[in-house]
């Protein structure tokens, strides 16, 4: 008698859910979002779209105009929220989303001008403009909902990424996507479709942090953990070297 495979499989995928990794893949991988902000007029919620991008430990990044409406609205309230999705095809609510809170403050622009610019590109014609200022939301929670049964509060220390030791990595971060990108467009391209599961492409490497990289293709962006934690470009390059050995045997 043959019996289907499918029950076993959902009982596996369950199994294995981590409500933490699958916030901060949402996070890092997020390059759009909706701001909620109180209007400094009638004290209602007002959203936004914005462009994002993370800290080094995570925490969303925003680039904002005076002009803007929220920019404003900030002005006389901090707190926030953004909204991170995992847009794709059929029911939207099917699909991952994660949405934290917490107070925006002001981060030094310049600082942060080749982590934003790795990111969103797009906006370097804008960005030295007078107008244009970058935020910190500082998160104090968080709440994904990654499907059926899969709802769960977050507690931002259980998120955010542990910075302490990896000032070197940081440091390193910008030579790194630089050389992953001249040297070896191929095995961004293998961890994006034999690892990720995504379609194939000329996929680029964004960013990296201690726990994982961020690549990308055409605006749309993925998050890969590695296998531990790195410190330094050395850890980061053992990880690499050991995810593209994963991903040959994968695709053979």
């Amino acid at each position: 008698m043959t019996t289907s495979s499918a029950p076993i499989a959902k009982k596996a995928a369950e199994s294995t859910f981590d409500p933490v990794a699958s916030a901060r893949a949402l996070l890092r991988s997020a390059r759009r979002a909706s701001l909620s902000t109180l209007d400094r007029d009638s004290g209602r919620p007002y959203v936004s779209l914005i462009g994002i991008a993370t800290a080094e430990d995570g925490a969303p990044l925003l680039l904002v105009s005076d002009l803007a409406r929220h920019t404003v609205n900030l002005g006389a309230d901090p707190r926030a929220s953004v909204l991170l999705a995992d847009v794709g095809a059929g029911d939207p609510l099917a699909h991952p989303r994660v949405t934290l809170f917490g107070t925006c403050v002001a981060v030094d622009k310049a600082a942060k001008k080749t982590r934003w610019l790795a990111r969103q590109p797009e906006s370097e014609m804008y960005y030295e403009f007078g107008d244009f200022r970058m935020l910190r939301l500082e998160p104090e929670g968080g709440h994904l909902v990654a499907g059926f049964g899969r709802i769960v509060d977050l507690a931002w220390d259980d998120v955010r990424t542990e910075t302490a030791g990896a000032d070197a990595l940081f440091e390193a971060e910008a030579g790194i996507v630089e050389h992953m990108n001249d040297d070896h467009a191929d095995a961004t391209r293998l961890y994006a479709t034999a690892l990720l599961g995504a379609p194939d492409g000329a996929w680029r490497f964004e960013g990296v942090d201690p726990l994982g990289c961020e690549i990308g293709l055409d605006g749309r962006s993925l998050y890969l953990p590695f296998p531990e934690a790195a410190r330094t470009a050395g850890d980061v390059r053992k990880m690499l070297v050991a995810l593209v050995a994963e991903a040959r045997g994968a695709a053979s």
